[in-house]
């Protein structure tokens, strides 16, 4: 007797998506967590002398070679980002293998070249993981586990629930990047010739940023989900509106015909190496400028503004004059593309 839809894990579930929300909802309520709290992008644990941030991701992506990146280049920036994010300064992550019998020493070695290489450039440390081997057709090749930690600056403290009407919304550069490199790749699509993934440790420009820039309220780094999954997660758990202006939304022409030609918003594709940023008005111009000043957000941009209403939504300017609702896609637009 097969099982219904409801009562399995669908790979939908994984997407960034509402019902990616409704899992991590079950989990955090299974193991004694506060339901409906929000959700950062590492634990922070206070230890008196300071705070350190603590995050642990997986990474399944496939194919696991992909223009502009592979996934051990991903898994360090994945990692590396969501500290970042966090507002620390990256230090130390660990790396744990699971692989797939038959998988080639040489595709091996390209991904432990490709992490050592992210790891210097990222100002990391790998200091330590384990390795598994399982059955011929139980992994998909390889799948990568992470966890980091990172040292927090004394009195700095960002989160998605300190945004306040005044507020404008920044984020580093172009969205949809990412998402549409990995499906060129997978269906045999043409989106152009210069569609590579956006894949980059973010701590490169956050960490020099924070150190000059005041009246930052949060950011958060936009993958599984898009640019609407964070946006979203900001005025919810803040309890505010965003306003977005679409004219005003960095995206290549090759991403945004990629998006019409397969029926996509490209506001819900992932991307891993732009982040958001809230950040109080008076401050935006010498952050912009700053971001600008850097290559990891030479297209930096002011996308929106925070208002206190309709509390929890996202409302998006088009480019036609009127308004939407940018909702959470409810399942999976781009499965395995972290």
């Amino acid at each position: 007797m097969n099982r219904r839809d409801e009562e399995v894990i669908l790979l939908a579930h994984g997407g960034g998506g509402i019902m990616m929300r409704e899992l991590v909802a079950r989990i955090v309520e299974r193991l004694g967590g506060e339901a409906g709290r929000p959700l950062q992008d590492s634990a922070f644990i206070e230890t008196g002398k300071g705070k350190i941030a603590f995050t642990t991701d997986s990474f399944v992506v496939q194919p696991i070679f992909f223009p502009g990146g592979d996934i051990g280049h991903l898994a360090v920036c994945g990692t590396v980002n969501d500290l970042a994010v966090s507002g620390a300064v990256p230090t130390a992550i660990s790396l744990s293998f699971i692989i797939e019998e038959g998988f080639l020493f040489e595709d091996l070695d390209r991904i432990l070249d490709s992490i050592a290489r992210t790891s210097a450039e990222a100002g990391v440390t790998v200091v330590t993981g384990d390795t598994k081997v399982v059955d011929r057709g139980k992994a998909d090749g390889l799948f990568i586990n992470t966890s980091g930690i990172g040292l927090v600056p004394e009195g700095l403290s960002l989160s998605s629930s300190s945004a306040r009407p005044g507020d404008l919304v920044l984020i580093n550069g172009t969205i949809g990047d990412h998402g549409l490199a990995i499906l060129s790749l997978r269906e045999g699509l043409d989106f152009g010739s210069g569609l590579v993934s956006d894949t980059a440790p973010l701590s490169k420009i956050i960490t020099p940023m924070l150190g000059r820039i005041d009246g930052i309220r949060g950011m958060r780094d936009a993958t599984r989900g898009g640019l609407a999954a964070v946006l979203n997660e900001i005025a919810v758990d803040s309890g505010v509106c965003i306003r977005v202006d679409e004219d005003s939304i960095p995206i290549r022409e090759e991403v945004r015909k990629g998006c019409e030609l397969m029926g996509y918003e490209p506001m819900h594709i992932a991307n891993e190496g732009k982040f958001v940023m809230v950040i109080e008005r008076e401050h935006a111009e010498k952050a912009l400028e700053f971001m600008r000043s850097h290559e990891l957000g030479a297209e930096a941009s002011v996308i929106g503004e925070v208002t206190d209403a309709p509390a929890g939504n996202v409302i998006l300017k088009t480019s036609y004059g009127g308004e939407r609702v940018v909702d959470l896609p409810y399942g999976d637009i781009l499965p395995r593309i972290c």
